[in-house]
């Protein structure tokens, strides 16, 4: 296989997207966390914090969406490995107009976990605005953002607040 250019692993020689080889890698203890936030009208955060939603337990099934999705990272993502995830919990915290979404992926691997903390908070978002879409078409899902990061060859990171 081609050696990468221009500071892009995931692209050859000449340009074409391809999969990073870690054959060489060691396997190593990894994990991300990920966050997000929807905003929401304070009445539609209230309903979610009464049980009042007509489609049923919001939160309960975002949590469930974001672990499903984490596990399937790979098939969403063209050039993502696919990994034996060891876990992944996703805690969701309702506020006065927002829900706080916090996503954790743990695996011991070639390769990180950065993806799929993401996709897993990206899924249960997406699966709030989902189920809340029929009160609340305002809503808006902000903040993605990889929050903390450790293991492997770069060792940790977490972004200053």
């Amino acid at each position: 296989m081609s050696d990468a250019v221009g500071g892009f692993s995931h692209l050859d020689s000449e340009g074409r997207a391809r999969m990073v080889d870690v054959g060489d890698k060691d396997a190593t203890r990894r994990r991300a966390v990920a966050r997000a936030r929807v905003t929401m009208s304070a009445e539609t955060a209230r309903a979610l914090v009464g049980g009042t939603v007509a489609k049923g337990d919001v939160l309960a099934v975002a949590r469930v969406a974001g672990i499903q999705g984490a596990k399937r990272t790979s098939e969403l993502i063209p050039l993502c490995h696919p990994l034996m995830l060891s876990s992944v919990s996703v805690d969701l915290t309702v506020g006065d107009a927002w829900v706080d979404i916090e996503a954790v992926a743990e695996t011991v691997e070639r390769t990180g976990v950065e993806m799929e903390a993401l996709t897993a908070c990206s899924l249960a978002a997406l699966t709030v605005y989902d189920m809340c879409k029929a009160m609340d078409r305002s809503m808006s899902i902000t903040e993605v953002a990889l929050w903390e990061k450790s293991g492997g060859r770069s060792g940790s990171w977490s972004r200053e607040t």
